[in-house]
């Protein structure tokens, strides 16, 4: 392997986020540790440096093109994380004092001097027993964050985000009260695409599912109506405009249950964003309105209160 092969190893090893393994974040291992595509492992040093000096060493020495305007990319995604996970440390300056400087810890020079020796396998054991891998914590930090939501009676949870959290809203504030004593068929997830997914009762109601249907974000059923509410989340894209209604009718042909399509909202500017291509015959509900819904096209509804 070359020097950006076994950079790339070395941080696979520590546990570090496919994203901390890129090559530029290689680049800032090996300048950190001053190494050269020749110089060996166990030569390593840990100098203060700039994060201009490993824009120069990678340049210099590995032939990349990195701008000095490149500095942030550098400093948000691997420098940060390398401090994170206990591989580097900083002088203590302010980040925008030109004296700011950056130098692996004292563990990770003695460390990446073994790699390639018969004492390799015990440094890194070592090293992880007091320093738990990047990954894991982020995913540890992730699942904390995570929002939960009762779903027909089970508990789920959303990774979170501005869809997800409209999604919780569907569920626990809309359904409530304009879908009472629905269940959920099909919800998914930013990250879990079919969070839940009742394949059997909307096979039953007469679905066709294919991998290249796109699900509506929720689908309630309320059997003692025998309606079928489509919702879609919408935060930036994806309202039921015409485009939509006829995809979902087509993927709904042999469903014999009433049909409610509904597009839900955060808020009313987001739902202002959108209202000239919202189809007519669609229902609209608002999160931060949640006793009210609009109907567009008035027919239905006419007459005295």
């Amino acid at each position: 392997m070359d020097k950006i092969d076994e950079a790339r190893e070395i941080l696979k090893v520590l546990g570090m986020p496919k994203a901390q393994q890129a090559d530029f974040c290689c680049y800032v291992l090996l300048a950190m540790a001053g190494l050269k595509q020749e110089t060996a492992w166990a030569d390593a040093g840990n100098e203060w440096i700039r994060i201009h000096d490993i824009i120069q060493f990678a340049n210099t020495y590995y032939g990349s093109t990195y701008a000095e305007n490149s500095r942030e990319t550098f400093r948000k995604h691997a420098l940060h994380h390398f401090r994170n996970a206990a591989l580097v440390e900083d002088n203590g300056k302010a980040t925008n004092s030109p004296n700011y400087r950056y130098r692996l810890t004292e563990e990770t020079l003695q460390m990446i001097r073994t790699f390639h020796t018969s004492e390799w396998q015990e440094s890194i054991t070592r090293f992880l027993v007091y320093h738990e891998k990047l990954i894991d914590i982020y995913a540890s930090k992730k699942k904390m964050t995570m929002m939960p939501v009762c779903i027909n009676g089970a508990d789920f949870c959303f990774s979170t985000g501005k869809h997800n959290e409209l999604q919780k809203a569907i569920i626990e504030e809309f359904a409530p009260r304009f879908a009472p004593n629905s269940k959920c068929l099909y919800v998914g997830d930013t990250i879990a695409k079919d969070l839940v997914k009742n394949v059997v009762k909307l096979k039953e109601l007469g679905f066709e599912i294919t991998l290249h249907d796109k699900m509506p974000d929720v689908v309630l059923y309320r059997e003692d109506e025998n309606w079928i509410y489509f919702v879609e989340s919408v935060t930036t894209v994806g309202p039921m405009d015409s485009k939509r209604i006829l995809e979902l009718t087509e993927m709904t042909k042999n469903v014999t249950a009433g049909k409610i399509f509904v597009t839900a909202f955060l808020d009313f500017r987001t739902y202002k964003k959108f209202l000239e291509t919202l189809a007519w015959e669609t229902e609209v509900w608002i999160a931060e309105m949640p006793e009210h819904m609009i109907h567009l096209n008035g027919d239905k509804f006419l007459g005295p209160r």
